[in-house]
């Protein structure tokens, strides 16, 4: 490395480290403010809220424990089938829907469906969560920079982690209090649905990279990949709403591929060639 160096401006000034710290740090907030901790923390307090016993709220917390590590499973194998992002793109959306059942199930005049309403929530938010939003931040964030920087780099997305993460834990007891169970849960529903943005335009996929391909993708210009996000909007409505077949656009032109395209193209030609001398 040449001397003078200084790594931690180059995260900044480099377009492709920038890039790459800022897919990170967004997956990192995300992991906080989808509201995972504000349960994992607080959850035997918001069972008993919700009607539950102090015993059953503390079994309550258990399986909701258990099923975040049960349904973290299977992504070690959609993590890199589905890939990073959009195992993100899928469950942010789900999470913010289970955030709105649990909040506003409280306005339930009924002890047994609120119990209900809060339970079901809460489980299902953690069943989406667990292989989403769970395991990957710390697996994208590990990938995204080059090597040179990637110490640098994962301290960074690691300390964005905590700090939110603080922020968080402190700041929900005068939540819940200020806006009652149903605006804090509504609050952190709405950031889900803010973080899904934040993906969409800035998270590029890293799933199947090498290195030198990660350096390709991060360096595609900021505005160009927002653009990118955008327009894959219409294209998952007509391909999963509307099941028809649009074609799908290809942003990154990775030196793999188009070697592997070229390799295509000149055996294809030696086999016609060896064809036409065969007919000769």
């Amino acid at each position: 490395m040449t001397k003078g160096r200084n790594r931690v401006v180059e995260m900044f000034t480099i377009p492709r480290n920038r890039n790459a710290a800022l897919a990170s740090w967004v997956v990192m907030f995300g992991q906080q403010f989808c509201g995972v901790n504000v349960i994992a923390y607080y959850s035997s307090t918001i069972f008993v809220d919700s009607g539950f016993t102090q015993v059953a709220a503390l079994a309550s917390s258990v399986g909701f424990g258990a099923l975040n590590w049960l349904f973290a499973l299977p992504a070690v194998f959609t993590i890199d089938t589905f890939g990073r992002r959009n195992l993100l793109l899928f469950t942010f959306p789900c999470m913010a829907i289970c955030l709105l059942i649990t909040g506003f199930s409280f306005w339930s005049t009924s002890e047994t469906g609120r119990i209900v309403g809060v339970s079901v929530g809460i489980y299902l938010y953690a069943i989406f969560y667990a292989p989403g939003e769970g395991p990957v931040p710390f697996t994208y964030s590990a990938e995204a920079f080059p090597l040179y920087i990637r110490d640098i780099g994962m301290s960074f997305a690691t300390a964005t982690l905590w700090f939110w993460n603080f922020v968080l834990s402190i700041t929900w007891p005068s939540l819940i209090l200020a806006f009652k169970p149903q605006g804090a849960f509504a609050w952190y529903a709405a950031w889900s649905c803010i973080v899904w943005v934040l993906i969409l335009l800035f998270v590029r996929e890293t799933k199947g990279k090498t290195l030198e391909e990660l350096d390709q993708i991060f360096a595609v210009p900021l505005g160009a990949h927002a653009a990118y996000g955008l327009r894959q909007v219409p294209y998952s409505f007509k391909k999963f709403v509307l099941f028809q077949n649009p074609v799908p656009e290809q942003l990154y032109e990775l030196e793999s591929e188009v070697s592997s395209t070229g390799a295509d193209e000149n055996r294809a030609r030696e086999v016609k060639e060896d064809s036409g001398k065969a007919n000769v």
